[in-house]
């Protein structure tokens, strides 16, 4: 990561922040989802991390004061983000100020047990079994225990059908983003006593992403409250999967938690939080307002009040200058980083690598590349990836690199180990005249037709495919640009196309690849097929063994590369800009963006 600090003064305003499933498509690359690859704190003074986690900042009395910040201009949409409607992560950079859960993750990705709200142990592998332990004094702010209902409910809201879908589909009761994925995770659902702080969740097999799998709940009493029962019916309601009796407590979690006007805070009666802040205000299309939880059981947060205001990007770095914001996490752009430089000392500019990255994926359904290696090679030769890299992304990120690479990044470190088993480096150079051999060896005409689709407008993949286009031509190839702004709606899932071009974001999952690269994967776009790489995803899914899962990828690594299902380019950078005297400001390579450890934030004295 790069810390540089820029000259002109910037104003300061007076005194006075879990969804599991696959990687999905960024169709928006230059979300800020975001940068940074090691631990370094922000501001002047501040705790020193020691690792990639949250620092301990010892005793903290929060500081009377208000801190500005954003991460983009969309609405907030409410208290439940769990819904499909919801659920995004400018919903998320505030909502999760107020949820505490039994994870984390780190600025590189790394998995962190939140030890202060509880711990969660495998005591069991075969039947795999994962045992929570909540702090004893764990509450939501409205005094009630966090406890087994809470995440009994949570539970029962990724599991329980409402009959079936016209085609024949269990049909959600409970309008969950994951949809039913517990039915079949744990079928039985989790055991533990009324009341209880300790809990289990029974596997119907190994799962190599159980970290992640439970962490926050809702507050099951205020569900019960307002679907008209005591929380002992909704237990026993829950546990014999009666719908009927359950469908009020669905319909309140479905709309009960949203607002139906923007600006209408709902009743903080039936919103108690379990994080270190609380909502106070919501001005529709201008700000939300969080004030520090005076019930939160936890360390307190270092600043009372964060307001999350809604501006767009190109927009933030103005609001900063202005002293409007004092956090933004622009899009990360090369006019963008110049912008801030041009602020001066009194702003602090972060850049680095994200867990979300840029790569060329071939369309083996139908056209040029679906059976011939030999075309895929000639094309693999001429992509112009170094060049890529220096043009496009260096200027924002100096220490970027070509990425060669699926399931790990070139910032982890086991990077080195498994880029070195599975590729031999044989496309890091522009080689127009192998390009040509291979084309001739391929037995077809050229110029060979090539179309590259993306979601257009986006400049900096406009110019991706320039560069492409002005390489790869040489060779033989045709390049034309077909990026358009239904690429994602109608252009992947119809394959015309012959490739594809887009980004991938990380979401700390070890199983999430399989749906990628398997040959019946729902997010395998392209048809590709491997028996190799679906023995290896099959046996890396079915065990906790971590030299496994690294031995395993080597070999999925390597049949990628060597089969060719397409060409990874770079990890995306990403921009953090933040008024130097706010301390422990920490980019993030995950997609909880820079306000991951919000509450941690606080003005120099």
């Amino acid at each position: 990561m790069n810390i540089r600090r820029m000259a002109a003064p910037v104003a300061l305003l007076a005194s006075g922040a879990l969804v599991l499933s696959a990687c999905t498509a960024s169709e928006d690359p230059e979300t800020p989802n975001t940068s940074s690859t090691t631990s370094e704190t922000g501001g002047t003074g501040g705790v020193e991390p020691t690792d990639t986690g949250k620092a301990d900042l010892g005793e903290v009395v929060t500081a009377d004061d208000t801190i500005y910040y954003t991460l983009g201009g969309e609405e907030w949409l409410g208290y439940n983000g769990n819904t499909p409607e919801t659920y995004s992560t400018y919903n998320s950079v505030i909502n999760d100020r107020m949820f505490s859960g039994f994870m984390y993750f780190g600025t590189d990705g790394a998995i962190y047990q939140d030890e202060e709200y509880g711990t969660f142990e495998v005591t069991s592998e075969d039947p795999m079994v994962v045992e929570y332990t909540l702090n004893d004094a764990a509450a939501w702010s409205d005094g009630e225990p966090i406890k087994y209902e809470d995440y009994l409910l949570e539970w029962a809201a990724r599991s329980i059908a409402d009959g079936e879908t016209e085609e024949g589909d269990p049909k959600p009761l409970f309008n969950h983003v994951s949809g039913l994925d517990m039915a079949e995770l744990v079928p039985a659902g989790p055991t533990g006593e009324a009341g209880g702080k300790t809990f289990s969740f029974e596997y119907s097999a190994p799962n190599p992403d159980y970290q992640i799998q439970i962490s926050a709940a809702f507050p099951a009493h205020v569900v019960a409250e307002q679907a008209g029962m005591s929380l002992e019916e909704l237990v026993t309601a829950i546990q014999e999967k009666d719908v009927e009796a359950l469908r009020p407590a669905a319909e309140f979690w479905n709309t009960g938690w949203l607002s139906p006007n923007a600006g209408e805070l709902p009743d903080p009666e039936i919103t108690p939080v379990s994080g270190p802040y609380k909502l106070s205000a919501w001005e529709a299309g201008q700000s939300v307002t969080l004030v520090a939880n005076e019930n939160y059981w936890g360390t307190p947060p270092a600043t009372k009040t964060l307001v999350y205001r809604f501006v767009a990007p190109e927009a933030q770095v103005q609001a900063l200058q202005n002293g409007d914001l004092n956090i933004i996490e622009p899009q990360a752009t090369v006019d963008t980083v110049q912008q801030i430089e041009g602020l001066g000392d009194a702003v602090s500019l972060l850049t680095g690598e994200s867990l979300t990255w840029e790569h060329l994926d071939f369309n083996f359904n139908s056209g040029v590349f679906a059976d011939s290696l030999e075309l895929r090679e000639a094309f693999a030769m001429c992509v112009p990836r170094q060049q890529i890299i220096d043009n496009l992304i260096k200027p924002i990120d100096p220490n970027a690199t070509v990425m060669n690479a699926r399931e790990v990044f070139p910032f982890q470190d086991n990077y080195d180990e498994v880029v070195s088993a599975a590729y031999d480096g044989r496309y890091d150079e522009v080689d127009i005249e192998g390009a040509k051999a291979k084309i001739a060896e391929a037995g077809v005409e050229s110029p060979v037709k090539v179309r590259i689709g993306y979601s257009a407008p986006n400049q900096r993949r406009t110019e991706e495919v320039a560069l492409i286009k002005s390489s790869c031509d040489q060779a033989g190839f045709e390049i034309e640009d077909v990026g358009n702004a239904d690429f994602f709606a109608v252009t992947l899932p119809d394959g015309d196309y012959e490739v594809a071009l887009f980004a991938w974001a990380g979401s700390g999952q070890i199983t999430s690849g399989q749906n990628i690269y398997a040959s019946t994967g729902g997010q395998n776009y392209g048809g590709f097929k491997s028996d190799t790489v679906d023995a290896a995803w099959d046996t890396l899914v079915g065990t906790l063994d971590e030299s496994v899962h690294l031995e395993q990828t080597k070999v999925i690594e390597k049949a990628l590369w060597d089969e060719l299902f397409g060409i990874p380019l770079f990890a995306h950078p990403g921009v953090v800009a933040y008024d130097s005297t706010i301390q422990n400001v920490r980019d993030t390579a995950t997609q909880n963006t820079v306000a991951w450890n919000a509450e941690q934030w606080v003005r120099a004295s």
